[in-house]
């Protein structure tokens, strides 16, 4: 691309966005030289995204930006449903984040304490050639860690700080301007609830439930995965209806596991920024609490820190809801905040065993994955072929482990 002065990995990237892209370069003012597009992560670090780093050299500076390039092939787009996602998250960055920030300022938030969040340079969202483009954290100092590996007490407090922060907004938001939370409130679409009301994943979900009793050795977590795996969908609709006039409810970020945040570990504190918000919709805050606890740590760390973890959210939702004078007792107690936690359980329940079913696969099982997501219109031959799948004995070991401490979790918190 030498009208660009594009160099690198780009050759499944459509026109229009590398016209977007020159377009965003270009406003920054360094008089271009080159810019060199590389690859980040490993196949299985993104399910929805084609994600890149751009290296900008110019006369007057050098850059770096991260982009998120939509998958343009129809079956892919279906499958993941990329229009939605991407709409999601166009208006999570162009529009709700920006505006979330707007009310600290407002209150005179200091601006250590602001709800961090990615600069977004530009987001291009027509359809099927949407792509979003970010602020590189890692020239900030952030770093992504294993997926594979235990968050620690250090690290989930980092995460469940920028929780709070961010939920206390959706309640300042809702006091301060309530038509304005309803109308974002209103273009959010809840990717979980559209598999959950599509009849071919509920139709098919014992191929699904089928594979992952495959991973596990006792009697009795097979049956128990079955019990719990054949009532998430209609938990996940009874939910969501409910959720829609539940006065709690929040702006959830709705997919935290550790590939969508990065940290900046320093010597006395863990800073946290999230990555994604494809999956952002109105829901209950404990949703997302219990998707990052349950998915981004292991039953030993949980066992550990579990309900001070609870504890230390909600004193920290109290300090931020303080900033706009609302009290957490009135706007979300801590009894409403167990009980929501009970209530959640059962659901989280599933939709982490499945999550565990897809993440806890190595690069080479994941690259086959995805390649039979872009091919594999059919539902139901989708869902048979990662039953199917050959998994490395490795694959196996972790998927069993993250699954078996799952059912010791919630067993031990009661959640069932």
């Amino acid at each position: 691309m030498a009208q660009y002065k594009f160099e690198g990995d780009f050759e499944n990237i459509t026109e229009p966005q590398l016209e977007f892209i020159n377009k965003v370069v270009q406003e920054q003012d360094l008089d271009v030289n080159k810019v060199v597009f590389q690859p980040v992560g490993k196949p299985g670090d993104n399910f929805t995204s084609n994600v890149k780093r751009i290296c900008i050299e110019g006369n007057n500076g050098n850059m770096n930006m991260i982009i998120k390039i939509a998958p343009s092939g129809e079956t892919q787009r279906m499958t993941f449903m990329t229009e939605i996602v991407f709409k999601n998250e166009h208006l999570m960055y162009v529009v709700i984040l920006p505006k979330l920030v707007s009310l600290q300022k407002e209150a005179g938030v200091p601006e250590d304490e602001l709800l961090r969040f990615a600069k977004c340079y530009g987001s291009f969202n027509e359809a099927p050639n949407e792509i979003i483009i970010l602020e590189d954290l890692c020239e900030s100092d952030y770093v992504m860690l294993d997926k594979f590996e235990s968050l620690s007490d250090e690290c989930m407090k980092g995460v469940l700080k920028s929780f709070a922060i961010f939920h206390s907004l959706s309640y300042a938001l809702k006091y301060k301007e309530p038509d304005t939370f309803e109308y974002y409130k209103s273009q959010l679409f809840d990717v979980w609830s559209l598999m959950a009301e599509n009849p071919v994943f509920k139709t098919h979900n014992e191929v699904f439930v089928m594979a992952v009793q495959a991973l596990l050795e006792e009697e009795d977590h097979k049956n128990i995965v079955k019990t719990k795996l054949a009532e998430v969908f209609n938990l996940l609709t009874k939910l969501n209806k409910w959720e829609q006039n539940n006065k709690h409810s929040v702006i959830q970020q709705g997919d935290a596991w550790t590939n969508n945040i990065m940290f900046k570990i320093g010597e006395d504190k863990v800073q946290t920024v999230m990555i994604d918000y494809q999956g952002s919709k109105n829901n209950n805050p404990v949703a997302d609490l219990l998707y990052v606890i349950f998915n981004c740590t292991d039953h030993e760390t949980r066992v550990k820190h579990f309900y001070d973890w609870i504890d230390y959210y909600h004193a920290e939702l109290e300090k931020s809801l303080s900033n706009f004078g609302l009290k957490a007792n009135y706007v979300y107690s801590r009894d409403q905040l167990d009980a929501d936690v009970k209530r959640y359980g059962k659901v989280m329940f599933g939709m982490s065993v499945m999550l565990a079913n897809l993440l806890m696969r190595d690069t080479k099982e994941a690259s086959e994955l995805m390649e039979a997501m872009k091919t594999t219109a059919d539902m139901k031959e989708l869902m048979e072929s990662m039953g199917s799948q050959v998994l490395q004995h490795e694959t196996i070991i972790r998927a069993r482990k993250k699954i078996v401490d799952l059912i010791a979790s919630f067993s031990e918190f009661g959640l069932f």
